[in-house]
């Protein structure tokens, strides 16, 4: 087993073990990534990727470090590939950030559909108002009549808060909807940006969700739900792995260190880094 205070150690084991390991969840998904299955001969210089122990091939897994003993390919090539022609896949914190980021857009995509279907309705609702009215004011007063409540236009509750919306002017009910449809492209954009892995969307979906945490902290004040309470849970956690994971407004080093690291998880470099250590039959 690697040393436990060894930084290179491979997936799984040292100071990478852990409960969850991004490059074993891509692994499970789309299957190991492996080189020299179809070379005829393997040089000592390949050992970083594959090698030859009695009379068996390990390959070694690009993504997740993992060994795996496989008979030999039909031959295609004299020799494995080298760097220069190994496409190596996303690995370490790129390849958390990726899934950290497209769950966070997930949300975002979500909160986008439903803004904009509520500020679709609102705009259909605005122009068929003087149409809906009729029918509406008689169904609440049957509801509010047949569990005895008061009939009219005076309901309490629900009820009386869509009665005020049926009589608010045509002008505030645009104004909601043209409020409602700039949020739910501000979460579009969001979405798009994060799944995208943009810099600048890392920027704007932590300003944005910042500043909505003051409402959220003021609706609480009033009322308190498992809803808002989670909800508020989810966006600070946004908020702090922006902040802290992507250092944002060049905190921990700022964009030169997040340079760095990706330069460090990004091709071969990445497998040099983690040495990969004598195969061992099990």
């Amino acid at each position: 087993m690697a040393d436990e205070k060894d930084p290179r150690a491979p997936v799984g084991t040292g100071k990478r073990a852990g409960l969850l390991h991004y490059e074993l969840l891509g692994c499970a998904r789309r299957g190991h990534v492996l080189v020299g299955r179809d070379a005829a001969q393997i040089r000592p210089e390949d050992a970083m990727v594959v090698r030859e122990q009695d009379g068996l091939r390990w390959h070694r897994c690009l993504r997740c470090d993992a060994w795996l003993p496989l008979p030999p390919g039909e031959p295609r090539r004299e020799f494995c590939p080298g760097p220069d022609e190994v496409d190596v896949p996303l690995r370490g914190r790129l390849l958390r950030d990726r899934y950290v980021l497209r769950l966070i857009a997930l949300d975002r995509a979500l909160h986008f559909l439903v803004l904009a279907v509520l500020a679709i309705g609102i705009f259909a609702f605005a122009r068929e108002r003087a149409t809906l009215s009729g029918p509406f004011f008689r169904i609440v007063d049957a509801i509010q009549g047949g569990v005895g409540g008061r009939t009219g236009s005076s309901g309490q509750g629900m009820l009386g808060e869509l009665t005020k919306a049926f009589n608010a002017r045509g002008t505030t009910l645009s104004l909601i909807g043209l409020v409602i449809a700039a949020y739910a492209l501000l979460e579009g954009v969001e979405a798009v940006g994060l799944w995208l892995g943009r810099r600048w969307a890392e920027y704007l979906t932590f300003i944005a969700t910042t500043v909505l945490l003051i409402p959220e902290l003021y609706e609480l004040t009033h009322r308190v739900s498992a809803l808002k309470i989670v909800t508020l849970i989810v966006n600070l956690l946004v908020v702090a792995y922006l902040l802290f994971a992507k250092r944002l407004f060049g905190l921990r080093g700022g964009a030169r260190a997040e340079a760095q690291e990706r330069a460090r998880d990004v091709g071969w470099p990445a497998l040099e880094h983690v040495l990969p250590g004598p195969v061992q039959r099990t």
